[in-house]
């Protein structure tokens, strides 16, 4: 059986990663990831003749509805559990006082 990846391979990818491989690692991910490799080879080997490419496997459709903004008088409820607001918004402490930079 040839390898279908290799030790440089396994390390190129685990360098873009930022990983770190000593040997019994690089071993260990080369051989597990060609094993992986493997089993995604074997779709090939299935009969697909005369089947048609679908997206979905279910026949369940979803049901949208139209994106509406409803305003239900969320934003008066929010404010009055607000400690400060302020022409319509939550009043906050100032975080970042750019005044004195100057």
């Amino acid at each position: 059986m040839a390898s279908r990846i290799d030790q440089d391979q396994v390390q190129h990818v685990a360098s873009l990663a930022k990983l770190s491989l000593n040997d019994d690692q690089l071993k260990y991910f080369t051989t597990q990831l060609d094993e992986i490799i493997g089993l995604f080879e074997t779709l090939n080997e299935v009969d697909t003749e005369g089947i048609e490419p679908t997206s979905s496997v279910s026949d369940q459709i979803n049901v949208m509805r139209d994106d509406v903004a409803d305003n239900w008088g969320q934003s008066e409820g929010l404010l009055a559990n607000a400690p400060e607001s302020e022409k319509g918004y939550i009043r906050v402490p100032t975080i970042i006082d750019e005044s004195e930079d100057e």
